[in-house]
This record gives C-alpha cells, sequence and structure tokens, in this order.
C-alpha cells in the first residue's frame, strides 16, 4: 500500500480539482465536468463489455494491445496518448462514475504518467488492491467523489443505521457498496459492514458467500477480531433473508457472534440491491439515536 504522505499528496490534488472545477458543495459529484477539467474525454461510442476487433480501430496502439491482454472484465481504460477514457457501459452509472474517476487519477497524479495507457478490472478496481499505483487512483476516486471532508461532514448529521449510507449514495453519486464501506470505516460508532454474495438458487441447500467484512476503528478495539466463516449457511439468518429474499430491506435483525474478546451479540441492518445483499452491524446497547 502507498505511504501516508503520497495520501495527503492526493488529497490536495483531489481537493484542488474540485475547487478549480467549480464543483465542491456541488452533489450529486459532477463526475463528468471533472473528467472535462482534467482535459480527458469519454468514448461513449466504445463499449469494453462487447470489445470486438472493429472497435479496436479508435484505440491507439498502444492501448489496443493492453486491452487484448486484459480482455477478461475489463471495466475502464485510459488511453493518455489520446486523453481518452473507455469504459465497461453495462457497470451501473454509479459505479461507471468511480470508474471514470479511477481513469482519471492515473491521469492527474503526475507520478503516474509514465506509462502510455492503463486497463482496469474488478482487481484493480479493488480498493483492497495492495499495488500502488492502482490503490492511489482508487484512493483518488473515493477522495474526489465523497469530495474529502464533506462525507464525514454529512455523515455526523446522521443517525447510526444502514439507511446512513443509503443516503449519502445518492447524495453524492456513489454505488451504495462504497459509500457503505466508507461509511463504517469513518464511524466513531462500534459497527461493522458484511457483503454477502453468490447466494445459491432455489432448491439448492441455502447459503451465501463473504464477499467482503468492514469494521470501524471502534468496532475492532472493543471485540477484535470476528470470527466469520467464508461461507454462510441456512442457520444464519441473513442467509434466509438472501435465499427467501423476504425482504430487500429491514432493521429487525439479530444475531451472535463469537468474537477475539468473547461471544457479543449484536443487531443487523439488511439490504439486497439484488447484486448483493448488505448486513450492518452493531452490538445491542449501541446508541442509534446519538448522530456518529
Amino acid at each position: 500500500m502507498f505511504d501516508y504522505p503520497s495520501k495527503t499528496e492526493i488529497e490536495t490534488i483531489s481537493m484542488d480539482l474540485l475547487k478549480q472545477s467549480k464543483s465542491i458543495d456541488v452533489f450529486p459529484t459532477p463526475v463528468n465536468s471533472l473528467v472535462q477539467f482534467a482535459d480527458l474525454r469519454i468514448d461513449s461510442d466504445v463499449d469494453l463489455s462487447k470489445i470486438d476487433k472493429s472497435y479496436l480501430g479508435s484505440i491507439s496502439e498502444n492501448a489496443s494491445k493492453k486491452v487484448i491482454e486484459s480482455l477478461n472484465q475489463v471495466r475502464g481504460l485510459l488511453d493518455r496518448k489520446d486523453k481518452t477514457i473507455y469504459l465497461d457501459q453495462s457497470l451501473l452509472k454509479s459505479s461507471q462514475s468511480f470508474v471514470k474517476l479511477h481513469e482519471t487519477g492515473h491521469e492527474v497524479l503526475y507520478w503516474q504518467n509514465e506509462f502510455l495507457a492503463y486497463v482496469d478490472d474488478d482487481k484493480t478496481l479493488d480498493l483492497s488492491i495492495k499495488e500502488e499505483f492502482e490503490a492511489e487512483a482508487n484512493y483518488f476516486a473515493s477522495t474526489i467523489l465523497f469530495q474529502n471532508d464533506r462525507f464525514e461532514h454529512k455523515m455526523s448529521k446522521l443517525k447510526l443505521g444502514i439507511q446512513a449510507p443509503m443516503d449519502l449514495a445518492k447524495h453524492f453519486g456513489s454505488s451504495i457498496h462504497a459509500a457503505m464501506r466508507k461509511y463504517v470505516e469513518c464511524s466513531n460508532k462500534r459497527c461493522a459492514l458484511l457483503v454477502l454474495s453468490d447466494v445459491s438458487k432455489r432448491g439448492q441447500q441455502p447459503f451465501c458467500s463473504k464477499r467482503d467484512y468492514f469494521v470501524s476503528q471502534s468496532f475492532t478495539e472493543t471485540f477484535g477480531e470476528t470470527y466469520l466463516p467464508d461461507k454462510f449457511g441456512y442457520k444464519w439468518s441473513f442467509t434466509k433473508d438472501y435465499y427467501f429474499d423476504r425482504s430487500r430491506y429491514h432493521e429487525k435483525g439479530s444475531i451472535t457472534l463469537d468474537t477475539e474478546n468473547g461471544t457479543a451479540d449484536f443487531k443487523y441492518h439488511y439490504f439486497n440491491n439484488t447484486y448483493n445483499a448488505f448486513v450492518f452491524l452493531f452490538p445491542i446497547g449501541e446508541d442509534c439515536n446519538k448522530k456518529v
């Protein structure tokens, strides 16, 4: 992962771009304006989810080679020679926004100019990636999309719960997944987010998989490590929520978990956006009415 001085520089660059493009405190964050101000264009005629040889003629030779080498699930491409961004247009608009800003990061973070093209897939766009340039571009995209400290300022006015990051996602124009992760990681409350995927089909034994798990600092300080499996079977109440699709949203879940510091009882809020299910956890007794 990149070091802290680099983070400070990225925050400065993102804030300068927000201010100079007159995008600061404009909501949802005007992503296309930011891209344009960075002297980049988006080619909407090329859809990376439908790559064939006929498309490659509109992309420079250097970038074309990179696309051919990485045809599997390319989500975004920056051709620095032509100053053009290409997208997988099958992505949700909110996900496209993050990809656009990630590619913009590769352009405006001046120390990344050693490559003429960047090709990004689900791996490089994952906020957990360790590769330095990709981690920096992801940090830039998240920082500018959530307008630096504006996210924490907004969340400080909301009550603890899954509805808060859902509202913040709409406010900033981000994906729900990204807003929920940032919400948990910025919270001074004891809370955690479990992201579920790969729910089994009807007629099969009910199970789902753990895609991601994020915790707040105060959650870790209280409970240490949480012992969660990679797959959840029928005994887990949120597996039943997911498998039977009984409710896309509810705030009535309860669960007991084994943690490094003992067994603890939690409440959970649940949301299924059809792509993933989100389980927002907090210990019984945490004050939800007190703002984060």
